[in-house]
């Protein structure tokens, strides 16, 4: 293909990504039903050119050609780089081999992981940190240092005569459609499920680089998956939320049944909890994408988890979900567990050790043997109601 698409976001400022229409996992762990991009910007001055970020691997030649149509990537002076994870970082090499003069720039830990992941020579780095700047002529990018959004080496780029802020994957979301915030109309649940499955374990750090952020004129966010927001509000303000890890009168119910028990349990809890009044996300764990999961996760009070015995230990599917749950940390304050077992039980204690760590005021357990009697579904109302006026309260 000799034509591709290549947006000038701002004067002499030019979208230079790729969109991965198809990819359907990342991570071998996160499902991606709208595929995702992976955008990289350059940055044209009067004397000097910067590149932001690279391309995942297999779009080396794409990126190379769109590069090209606005500016020769042999007089490349700079390549940015926000983030070293290969779908940003993975490219490089591959430019740095064509762009004879350019420089990488990133920060200290930054240059550690360009050595273990890219065997980039010394001369050809240059280390920033916070405050720091390039001037391009006419244009100047200056650092911000992000750590653990999310590795440890990430950095925001701030172009201040454009008032365009590039913080790699903070503020992204995981689509390939659109190129501005405006052309989406549920951008923020996408931006929401983004969040969780990749920002929510890093909230404290999230938190402080919105302070950081505070006091800039942002005019334009243009981070490294999904659109560029032309109104920057609109995520900031969702993000000082999730940051925040303010939450809503919900609960997140996840589950798994094999002959029907623990299923009885979990629809006597959702019931009740309808009943008082509770907003209900019900997901079945056996048919379910866990990255709506990790969306409901973000602002759910209380976390309803139900599990069959399966070999003294929770279902596979449930013990899978547990530890995204905990591995996720999210700001629910309660928790319920619900089980049952045919000869031997195991699985709610085996859930209530992994999710320990989270510090949930667990409201309640039932776990029964074979079917539930009218004394258990009795027992789960009363937790319902209980896990009711505690998350009201």
């Amino acid at each position: 293909m000799e034509s591709y698409n290549v947006p000038e976001i701002a004067g002499n400022v030019f979208w230079v990504g790729a969109k991965d229409w198809n990819r359907r996992l990342f991570d071998a762990l996160i499902p991606l039903p709208e595929g995702t991009s992976y955008n990289a910007y350059l940055v044209k001055g009067e004397e000097k050119t910067a590149l932001i970020d690279t391309v995942n691997p297999g779009f080396e030649k794409e990126f190379e050609t769109k590069i090209n149509t606005v500016s020769g990537l042999e007089k490349l002076d700079y390549l940015i780089m926000n983030h070293a994870e290969p779908d940003h970082s993975s490219a490089i090499r591959y430019i740095l081999e064509k762009a004879p003069n350019a420089v990488l720039v990133t920060t200290e830990r930054g240059v550690k992981m360009a050595r273990i992941y890219h065997d980039i020579p010394e001369e050809r780095i240059r280390t920033v940190a916070e405050g720091d700047s390039l001037d391009l002529g006419g244009k100047t990018l200056r650092f911000m240092e992000a750590p653990w959004l999310h590795w440890p080496e990430t950095m925001f780029t701030y172009l201040p005569e454009d008032k365009i802020l590039f913080p790699c994957d903070f503020f992204g979301a995981h689509t390939a459609q659109g190129t501005f915030d405006e052309e989406i109309e549920d951008l923020i649940p996408l931006a929401k499920r983004y969040f969780g499955e990749i920002m929510m374990p890093f909230r404290k750090m999230g938190a402080k680089a919105l302070d950081k952020l505070k006091d800039l004129e942002i005019e334009m966010i243009a981070p490294s998956h999904g659109p560029i927001y032309k109104n920057p509000k609109r995520i900031m303000d969702a993000y000082a939320k999730w940051t925040a890890g303010e939450t809503e009168n919900k609960a997140l119910v996840v589950y798994v049944s094999m002959w029907g028990s623990t299923g009885e349990l979990v629809r006597t809890m959702v019931e009740t909890l309808l009943k008082e009044g509770i907003e209900v996300r019900l997901y079945d764990l056996a048919v379910s994408d866990i990255g709506n999961v990790a969306q409901e996760l973000v602002d759910s009070r209380a976390v309803v988890l139900g599990t069959p015995t399966v070999l003294a230990g929770m279902h596979p599917l449930a013990l899978h979900g547990a530890s995204l749950i905990k591995a996720l940390k999210p700001p629910a304050k309660y928790g319920v567990l619900l089980g049952s077992y045919g000869w031997g039980g195991g699985a709610v204690k085996q859930a209530g050790e992994i999710l320990a760590p989270l510090n949930l005021e667990v409201v309640g357990t039932v776990q029964v043997k074979g079917r539930a009697g009218a004394e258990d579904l009795k027992k789960v109302e009363e937790i319902g109601r209980e896990l009711a006026q505690k998350m009201k309260g």
